[in-house]
């Protein structure tokens, strides 16, 4: 009888024809089409993503080894060399513009997020943040020039530095603020609830919480800063030397190298070309998986 009870609660594994896919649903068939539909135009917008990364790998991967990473840039018609200078100087570019951009971005964010409110200054500074994520990165190099390269009388890391600065500090800014006011609400009262004043739940409560989304601005605005070419072409120019430690000398980087070697005549330079192309695309991948990894963790652990 037990059995009998126990066996008639247990549902039936086969359901009723109604409940059944078929095709010859028109609902079930059309729910099919769309979802082929977009699982095709899927693979059509990664396309152009699989096409460029197979054509640098297939022109710039005969360039790699140990001396594109240690050879300075070779000059018009001369053998060997590597991009070792112009790895370099992408690097002391970014941490110029990072050590510019972070703190203006992040103070920014914290002010919007938890101090302004909605007044118009607040939607004022917001609003300049939005149209600048939409400047032409080639107008900030114009600004960058105007403003440090005229006034020091020289091509300078700093100048591409700062050019670079003003792309990132829009990206940090609202990406920051989003993830600030991303912590829930129970979390800030709870330290209210104990005694904790303002600052101290900005502090300790607040800001710890939404590291992995100002991590994932930060990284994201790396990624763009690298990746410009335009507003280093009007602020640090490009040299054939390694950099010295002096920051107000031009500066190799990436972007220039890629500029300046694609339409030379010398099958050399070009080839450096396709092998930069491909260690500097190589990077902004690396840092937007990053980017993406820390944005998943919060949600897994959630």
């Amino acid at each position: 009888m037990a059995n009998a009870a126990l066996g008639s609660a247990v549902p039936d594994s086969n359901p009723p024809s109604s409940f059944r896919r078929s095709l010859g649903n028109p609902r079930t068939f059309g729910n099919a089409i769309l979802s082929a539909l977009a699982v095709a135009l899927s693979v059509l917008a990664m396309f152009p993503l699989f096409s460029v990364l197979y054509m640098l790998l297939k022109k710039g991967a005969a360039r790699l080894g140990p001396s594109l990473f240690t050879e300075l840039t070779p000059g018009a018609g001369m053998s060997g060399g590597g991009i070792s200078n112009a790895i370099v100087g992408t690097l002391v570019v970014v941490v110029v513009a990072s050590c510019l951009s972070l703190p203006l971005g992040f103070m920014g964010a914290v002010y919007l997020a938890e101090y302004s409110g909605e007044t118009r200054l607040a939607t004022l500074v917001r609003f300049s943040a939005k149209v600048l994520t939409g400047l032409p990165s080639i107008l900030a190099g114009v600004f960058a020039y105007a403003t440090v390269v005229v006034t020091t009388g020289s091509f300078s890391a700093l100048a591409g530095g700062a050019a670079m600065a003003i792309l990132m500090v829009p990206t940090v800014m609202l990406t920051s603020e989003a993830a600030l006011r991303a912590v829930p609400t129970k979390m800030k009262d709870a330290a209210f609830g104990m005694g904790a004043t303002h600052a101290q739940t900005v502090l300790k409560i607040v800001i710890p919480t939404a590291v992995p989304g100002i991590l994932t601005g930060v990284m994201l605005a790396l990624a763009r800063a690298m990746g410009e070419t335009a507003p280093l072409l009007f602020t640090a120019l490009f040299s054939d030397y390694m950099f010295d430690g002096k920051l107000g000398q031009p500066i190799a980087s990436l972007s220039v190298l890629i500029y300046n070697f694609a339409g030379s005549p010398f099958p050399q330079q070009i080839e450096l070309a396709w092998a930069a192309s491909l260690v500097l695309v190589s990077i902004v991948l690396v840092l937007n998986v990053i980017a993406q990894i820390v944005i998943r963790r919060p949600e897994e652990h959630g």
